[in-house]
């Protein structure tokens, strides 16, 4: 959608100017004279380069900043112009403030705050711009924003207790996969140089098989690097594809340790959402359908979604949720609980805080258990490459004694 740059007076003959998204030059145009001004000049902004960014280019933390901030600023009383412009001046983040220096722009061109945030939705998500809505329609902004800032510091939470679970077994492999290479390029050339300096004749097997290694990987190093780059490029194409992404959310699912925490994240994350959305006078269809999008796992959000379908056929909520044999059938009782007594919000928000308790412990345990694993991995593989060598200057000692 192009931005443009306008001019406009008002009734009472103040000059105002703006910059603003449009569909058409026209459609600012009758938009500016349904507000009451005259329209002296408008032209289109200018695109300037932007250097591409992963993703939003707005992280979580700056999120909960967002909502915590404006949620007080809102129950203060201060006009939501103003709350926009303040944040957006005192973001330390340049792209969020771009993004809600656009919004309050928005808002100013007589668009509803959701209207608005929907402008954005790599930054603002159908959950975020939907309880927006809510809180509009209902008269509770204020208390939507506190809901919202409390659910993103818990995702945030939950977010870096998964991330920290992954990076001691993730620089593990690394450290194991540059050994490796060191050794085989490095070591055992000059192995293999003293076998021969010594006369060794027949090597044995684990020797000959560790050499033949070492001479495929330095024979054709540019090949063997071409290849891995072939295959990462490969390995993210396909995870980029719908079916690449569903495939690898199963795997995590049914991994021995990992699978376990994921799932339990999945169902903490599951809960904490349709709750919020639930308390907030989201409709349980489209809180469904909003939650199985911000669901972070493709083989949770379609078993969402078959949910949701079977309850439009009229069905309850926790016997189509228990087919999916994604969820534990605690929690699916204990949402069929909190569904025949009419607190299907709170009994959500509960089994959200016991899962997020559970996620605790299951990554402490899993960390403790990957430690040695991941030890004993990296110590074989040296290891046996190790023994591999030693074996032909033992017999080469033997044979002199």
């Amino acid at each position: 959608m192009p931005t443009f740059i306008w001019e406009a007076r008002t009734k009472a003959g103040e000059m105002r100017t703006g910059t603003v998204a449009a569909d058409t030059q026209n459609a600012l145009t009758e938009r500016l004279l349904a507000q009451g001004m005259t329209v002296t000049k408008i032209k289109k902004k200018p695109t300037a380069f932007v250097m591409p960014t992963i993703g939003s280019g707005v992280s979580l933390k700056d999120m909960v900043v967002f909502t915590r901030t404006f949620s007080t600023m809102i129950d203060a009383g201060l006009p939501m112009v103003q709350c926009l412009d303040m944040l957006a001046n005192q973001s330390d983040n340049h792209r969020f403030r771009r993004v809600l220096a656009g919004v309050k722009t928005e808002v100013e061109a007589g668009k509803s705050l959701s209207e608005s945030l929907k402008a954005y939705p790599r930054v603002f998500d159908g959950l975020f711009s939907n309880l927006v809505a809510a809180g509009e329609a209902g008269g509770i902004l204020d208390v939507i924003f506190r809901r919202l800032s409390t659910y993103l510091e818990k995702a945030a939470k939950l977010r870096r207790q998964v991330r920290g679970a992954l990076v001691y077994p993730s620089v593990i492999l690394v450290v194991s996969i540059a050994v490796v290479m060191v050794m085989i390029t490095k070591v055992l050339p000059v192995f293999e140089k003293m076998f021969k300096d010594l006369g060794a004749g027949s090597l044995p097997a684990p020797t000959r098989f560790v050499l033949a290694i070492s001479h495929g990987v330095t024979d054709n190093i540019l090949a063997v690097f071409g290849i891995t780059i072939a295959l990462v490029g490969i390995g993210i194409a396909v995870l980029r594809t719908e079916k690449g992404k569903y495939a690898l959310d199963t795997v995590l699912l049914r991994m021995p340790v990992l699978g376990p925490v994921m799932r339990k994240v999945a169902v903490a994350r599951f809960t904490r959402t349709l709750g919020t959305l639930l308390s907030s006078g989201v409709a349980i269809l489209d809180g469904l359908e909003i939650v199985a999008k911000t669901a972070g796992n493709r083989v949770v959000g379609r078993a969402i979604m078959y949910a949701r379908s079977k309850i439009a056929e009229g069905k309850d909520i926790a016997s189509p949720l228990l087919e999916t044999g994604v969820f534990p059938p605690m929690v699916v009782q204990m949402i069929g609980v909190g569904e025949q007594t009419g607190a299907m919000d709170e009994m959500l928000q509960k089994i959200a805080d016991f899962y997020e308790d559970e996620v605790d412990t299951a990554i402490a345990a899993m960390t403790a258990l990957l430690e040695p694993i991941m030890l004993v991995f990296l110590g074989g593989i040296v290891g046996g490459m190790l023994i591999a060598m030693y074996m032909p200057i033992f017999e080469v000692a033997g044979n002199i004694k």
